[in-house]
């Protein structure tokens, strides 16, 4: 069964949620330099020396695209995960990776 447009936004909605968080959370335990912008369908991470990372809802596809340095990746909704079909990698695990990649700092997600 397809999911609907509700469906795909409460679950991407409580996936910004949970990282804007822990990215508080982070502020306050390692005094990270983080700034998190979240606006409309984007949650849009800076580090400290400009380094981004950005996340988009894609509504059309019911999918969440992740932009990193290292390149860009979509995740779809399969048996209750989010997950990147092109390399098997799971949403959250491959979040907190990217963020340590980039920044040096640990996400407890």
């Amino acid at each position: 069964m397809a999911m609907t447009d509700f469906e795909f936004h409460q679950l991407v909605d409580d996936i910004f949620q949970t990282i804007d968080n822990a990215i508080e959370v982070l502020i306050d335990e390692q005094d990270a330099d983080v700034d998190v912008d979240g606006s409309g369908n984007v949650l849009q991470l800076e580090f400290d020396g400009a380094s981004k990372i950005v996340i988009n809802k894609q509504e059309p596809l019911h999918e969440i695209w992740l932009a990193t340095q290292f390149g860009g990746f979509h995740f779809s909704y399969v048996d209750g995960k989010w997950m990147d079909e092109r390399n098997g990698h799971e949403f959250m695990p491959f979040l907190v990776e990217s963020i340590y990649k980039q920044s040096g700092l640990k996400l407890d997600l």
